[in-house]
């Protein structure tokens, strides 16, 4: 199964497939592009060799909102990988009170599970959703004497035949068959049963050293309290959804989705640790930064290839691919232990946001913002039209706030379509003229008080 997940894309192609949502950063599409090819490449070398190989980690280095996040979970998306995003300054070391380092790759085992569980769910789902049909049905038509009809049916075996019963009943169901699958009865309620597991009322509270603990004691509790189940009245379509997810829980086989995930997780997991910056330079004797060295050295065995437990079991980090990035306003990479910068071999600088590109950014990729405000206002019958001086015009005022103030790159232009769209998109529901045009006059009039008056821009853009 785990072999689904891996996708044999070319460098060229890899750079190209992120090219249609991200503007621009050239040299960082580059490395993590080859970062991933080097994972199939690894896997195509003799076995002896394969285990010496280690992955080419990364340090993005650039101010915020240039798109450092989004290569990395557009990297993941595409290598259909499991796919953590973690702030390293959440981190304390160990014997302070806090997240320990360890429990990143515990949060990666749970996704990984996650995204293994909803394959073999559509895997099952057909022959889930036929016996939960047939559960319906039962609901719908109960036998009058005889054995229960669904028996035997979890092995594949038709109903028995029951004692008593007339024989037009097995046409009588076939033709209540016909009428819950063409929709003949959507509108009709029907009583079922939903299991419940009681659990107890405490809370256990996450630090360092006992956050396993308390997941594991959860864990222990739902086993040994006993099932307990509710009666819900819901309408057949949604009951049918919920007997199929019953049922396709009980076909599969769990050992064999963590067995998966865990294989997953040590061959193509991918850890995104952001503001590196953050928990880079000396200690300081006193103040809230007290353990950032701590936290390195912490941090360093995860990177280097240790094994950490998990309550599915052990993890090898020796192949997870780990990103890290951070704006190094204050610090620069060689601010990091020695140990730990020579764990990321591969280090990008990201070019600052400009004119030009918000210009591209408004317009060029998959999920441009001028397309998502387009589609919101279509659903209220509203046509944007953006001329593109208009474009030209708000690219120019986020690039000028970004001077004046703090330097957000292209979040930028959500605070500003936002304040530039807000009178519109209060008023849709009731406008009478369904197409709405944006010149460079209408985006001047409606921001012009937050760019002439620097103080308001700082609070409202």
């Amino acid at each position: 199964m785990t072999e689904t997940f891996i996708h044999t894309f070319t460098p060229r192609e890899i750079v190209s497939e992120l090219d249609k949502y991200i503007i621009g950063q050239h040299d960082a599409k580059r490395a993590v592009a080859l970062a991933l090819r080097n994972r199939w490449r690894r896997q195509q070398v003799p076995e002896e060799l394969r285990d010496e190989i280690a992955p080419k980690n990364i340090i993005m280095i650039g101010p915020t909102g240039v798109g450092k996040t989004e290569i990395a979970r557009r990297l993941a998306k595409l290598s259909n990988a499991p796919f953590l995003k973690i702030e390293a300054s959440k981190f304390t070391e160990v014997g302070y009170v806090g997240r320990d380092v360890e429990s990143m790759i515990r949060d990666l085992v749970e996704i990984a599970i996650n995204m293994v569980k909803s394959e073999e769910n559509k895997r099952v789902e057909f022959k889930a959703r036929e016996i939960a049909e047939e559960r319906l049905l039962d609901l719908l038509l109960p036998p009058r004497t005889g054995p229960h009809p669904s028996d035997g049916m979890h092995t594949g075996e038709k109903p028995l035949e029951i004692v008593g019963e007339k024989k037009t009943a097995p046409s009588t169901r076939e033709r209540l068959r016909q009428l819950l699958r063409n929709g003949s009865m959507d509108e009709r309620y029907v009583d079922i049963e939903i299991a419940q597991t009681a659990m107890p009322m405490f809370e256990i509270f996450s630090g360092s050293g006992i956050e396993e603990m308390g997941v594991n004691v959860k864990d222990m509790f739902s086993n040994i309290l006993p099932k307990k189940t509710k009666h819900k009245k819901v309408k057949i379509p949604e009951a049918l959804e919920i007997l199929t997810q019953e049922e396709a829980q009980k076909l599969i086989d769990m050992d064999r989705v963590v067995k998966e995930a865990l294989k997953l997780v040590e061959q193509g997991g991918i850890v995104f640790l952001d503001e590196i910056d953050k928990i880079a330079g000396k200690d300081q004797s006193h103040g809230p930064d007290v353990s950032r060295e701590g936290v390195q050295r912490d941090i360093l065995p995860i990177v280097e290839g240790t094994k950490v437990n998990t309550k599915h079991g052990m993890v090898k980090t020796d192949h997870i691919l780990f990103i890290a990035a951070g704006a190094f306003y204050v610090s620069k990479p060689s601010d990091l232990i020695p140990e730990l910068q020579g764990r990321f071999p591969i280090r990008v600088e990201l070019d600052s946001l400009g004119k030009e590109e918000f210009v591209r950014i408004l317009t060029e990729p998959r999920n441009a913002l001028m397309k998502q405000y387009k589609a919101l206002m279509e659903t209220e019958g509203v046509e944007l039209d953006f001329s593109e001086d208009a474009i030209e015009k708000i690219a120019e005022i986020a690039a000028q706030i970004n001077e004046k103030t703090e330097n957000i790159g292209a979040r930028r232009l959500y605070t500003i379509m936002e304040k530039l769209l807000d009178d519109i998109s209060f008023k849709a529901p009731e406008m009478s003229d369904p197409k709405v045009a944006i010149t460079a006059d209408y985006v001047e009039e409606q921001l012009k008080e937050f760019v002439e008056d620097e103080d308001l821009s700082r609070y409202i853009l």
